[in-house]
């Protein structure tokens, strides 16, 4: 018998968004097809499926052990979330008896259906870092007797629900801080900034208005800004590494001496991104819309305000009663403190899967079926295909220390626009 060779080895999954990806989130089944061509009669021991889901974090950094000797330290760390194997050809290999219970595949293309359910737990969302990535795939390995394994991989996407639709993620936030330029002893006025969203929670497409008031009493010209930053910080062996970058921004009008600047409801939108992950021992994905004013020559007064980015968008009823909360808050909101709370723990936002999938079917009714759904996974989806960002593991706006003492400390109102 003339042997034929495997000429196609390939896997497909059935359900796929609209940007042809296979996106799936915790609980649900996963069901696709392994396809195999062959050009003649291939005697086949196994054909073996492997799920598998990992996050992993990896960094090194150099040591100095003496004045000649330097090393370099690696940190490494890994969580399995996911972990299925099933066998679609044959038993369980015995490598003694290497002929025993073999299959044979004639000449053609020949599908095997496969499927298996995601856990039922909080599941870490795909994610491609500097320092780490959370990956999902499906692997098959197709083995003959005396030949090499043919094996192919392929990745899917997972996501962990986040609804924005809550009490939490739909509370304004906002602040307000003020410092005073020195120089030696000479001081100028004050320069106040005070800002407000209308809630913590978005979804990517969003745009976040932003309501501020900027007040410049110095003598230098300043620039009010905006920008949106994700940051991502790895653990591993007990030690951190963060990066931060640049997601969106925006700038106002430069405000000359004496001169105040208001925002109201300028919009910043925010680009395709990962959602929020808040879960994952050694990932964490958290966003913040910084503020701030650009001091020339000196250091940026700035406002950090937290963000959650979710999956579930903002229903029509939430977003009523975000306007009226927001609404109820703008009379106090220059009086709060000028340190926002903390991001949510994932715990407080997980989901179950049945208000998930009535959430998802809230939206289709509210706001135009599933196609609305459809285009979010797909608008989410894009950021894992865009260029690398530009990364900075440096904070460029550190609290700043000035040489008069603490920038919290109210000086004599000199500013004639008051």
């Amino acid at each position: 018998m003339v042997l034929g060779k495997v000429k196609v080895l390939a896997i497909y999954f059935d359900s796929l968004n609209e940007n042809n990806l296979p996106a799936f989130s915790g609980g649900d089944l996963v069901t696709g097809r392994v396809v195999v061509e062959v050009t003649g009669d291939v005697r086949v021991k196994s054909l073996d499926i492997t799920a598998r889901g990992v996050a992993k974090v990896r960094w090194t950094e150099s040591r100095n052990a003496g004045a000649n000797t330097a090393y370099t330290q690696n940190y490494t760390e890994e969580v399995e979330y996911l972990h299925h194997y099933d066998t679609l050809i044959g038993e369980e290999r015995d490598e003694d008896c290497p002929e025993e219970g073999l299959t044979v595949l004639h000449a053609g293309v020949h599908e095997f259906a496969f499927s298996f359910n995601l856990p039922q737990m909080a599941l870490a969302t795909s994610f491609e870092g500097k320092h780490g990535s959370v990956r999902y795939w499906v692997k098959a390995e197709l083995h003959r007797p005396w030949l090499l394994p043919v094996k192919v991989k392929k990745e899917f996407i997972v996501f962990e629900h986040i609804d924005i639709n809550t009490p939490l993620l739909l509370a304004p936030q906002a602040g307000s801080k003020e410092k005073t330029l020195c120089c030696w002893f000479c001081a100028s006025g004050p320069i106040s900034l005070s800002a407000k969203i209308e809630r913590k929670g978005y979804t990517p497409g969003d745009s976040i208005q932003i309501f501020a008031e900027v007040e410049n009493c110095s003598s230098r010209v300043v620039v009010p800004k905006a920008a949106l930053y994700q940051t991502q910080t790895f653990f591993a062996k007990g030690k951190g590494k963060q990066i931060q970058q640049l997601v969106s921004n925006l700038r106002g009008d430069p405000l000359p001496q004496g001169k105040s600047q208001s925002w109201e409801g300028k919009l910043l939108k925010i680009p395709p991104v990962s959602p929020s992950i808040l879960d994952c021992p050694i990932i964490r994905v958290e966003y913040a819309l910084v503020v701030y004013v650009d001091v020339p020559g000196g250091l940026n007064l700035s406002l950090s305000l937290p963000l959650v980015i979710g999956t579930i968008p903002l229903h029509a009823c939430a977003s009523r009663t975000s306007s009226i909360s927001s609404t109820c808050s703008t009379l106090s909101w220059l009086g709060l403190s000028e340190r926002p709370e903390a991001p949510p723990s994932y715990s407080d936002l997980a989901i179950s899967e049945s208000h998930r999938r009535d959430c998802l079917h809230g939206c289709e009714r509210a706001d135009g079926g599933a196609e609305e759904r459809g285009s979010l996974l797909t608008y989410i989806t894009e950021f894992r295909y865009l260029p690398p960002p530009l990364y900075s593991e440096v904070d460029p706006y550190p609290d700043p220390v000035e040489v008069c003492g603490a920038e919290d400390v109210r000086r004599p109102d000199m500013c004639p626009s008051r």
